[in-house]
């Protein structure tokens, strides 16, 4: 019960971190991000690209996907100019797992106290910036901790035959890495609990990647929040969004043995392979979508 009750816990205190993280670089940044998408995106391949440095830089693509809704409602960009940058913070959210394999523990608390002593500076900005070096340093404990939990917390009996239910279960997973990240909005999140999981051996890589990529499905809810009341064009850039990362996920859910195998190649460790399986997925669905962006956007313009 008390490991139960330290892993919600612990959960809470990672998803806070990637909340102040996230809204200390979307503060220091938010305007440039709007004039960068608005000036970048002539073509799907300027908008992937910036799609996917901006999402790398504020570790969301969440954020990102919220502004490009903004922007195609005031009309500033074309809707057929959203794809590239879809396609591009799908790629950039990526980065932010690969950040997390890291050992970063010697940081957290030298960040923590630096953030706290730049958050209580006057200024915004630097307040910003303490918001930012806290949610670090907090990321990065929440993925120690739940590392040491997730082990003893496996043996409970029940949350062992509900961790054994989706261990035997690619749908489940699935649905389970779905359902998390509606709730949750941050498929980085997810994904990054997952590698905690993984790490400490509770989750088997076939199960992680699954949930990975029903993370990637669940992330389209925050999108699609933005677009209501938007007008269409705003609604069609969330169900492009949808419609991209469902497809890419049905396309890939018969692979996943496959794509568990190539990562454990390249990696030896379960949650880098997870992280590497998250790029993999990424990059190739958007490269594969990237020749056909307007084409894409056109059959979007039909349906809706």
């Amino acid at each position: 019960m008390i490991n139960t009750i330290l892993f919600i816990l612990l959960i809470g205190v990672f998803l806070f971190g990637m909340s102040l993280l996230r809204a200390g670089l979307y503060n220091i940044s938010n305007e440039k991000m709007e004039n960068i998408l608005y000036k970048l995106t002539s073509t799907p391949v300027k908008g992937m690209l910036t799609g996917m440095v901006l999402t790398a830089l504020i570790h969301s693509s969440s954020a990102v996907m919220v502004i490009t809704v903004g922007l195609v409602a005031s009309r500033l960009i074309p809707f057929k100019q959203t794809i590239g940058i879809m396609l591009g913070a799908n790629i950039g959210t990526t980065f932010t797992l690969e950040l997390f394999t890291l050992n970063m523990n010697f940081m957290i608390l030298p960040a923590i106290g630096v953030g706290a002593i730049f958050y209580l500076v006057k200024k915004q900005t630097y307040k910003s910036i303490g918001q930012s070096l806290i949610g670090f340093g907090l990321i990065f404990l929440a993925i120690d901790c739940i590392q040491k939990v997730a082990s003893p917390l496996a043996n409970s009996p029940s949350i062992h035959a509900l961790l054994t239910n989706i261990n035997d279960s690619i749908f489940l997973s699935l649905m389970a890495g779905t359902f998390m990240t509606a709730v949750i909005q941050s498929s980085t999140v997810v994904t990054g609990v997952a590698m905690g999981l993984l790490a400490s051996s509770v989750l088997s890589l076939p199960t992680g990647i699954a949930i990975m990529l029903g993370a990637n499905v669940g992330t389209c809810i925050t999108a699609f929040i933005a677009s209501i009341g938007g007008g269409l064009e705003a609604k069609r850039t969330a169900y492009a969004h949808i419609w991209l990362n469902i497809l890419g996920v049905l396309v890939f859910v018969p692979f996943i043995p496959y794509l568990g195998t190539f990562v454990s190649f390249v990696a030896d460790e379960p949650n880098v392979q997870l992280a590497h399986a998250s790029v993999l997925f990424n990059v190739i669905c958007s490269l594969l979508i990237l020749p056909f962006a307007y084409r894409f956007s056109r059959f979007i313009e039909r349906i809706s």
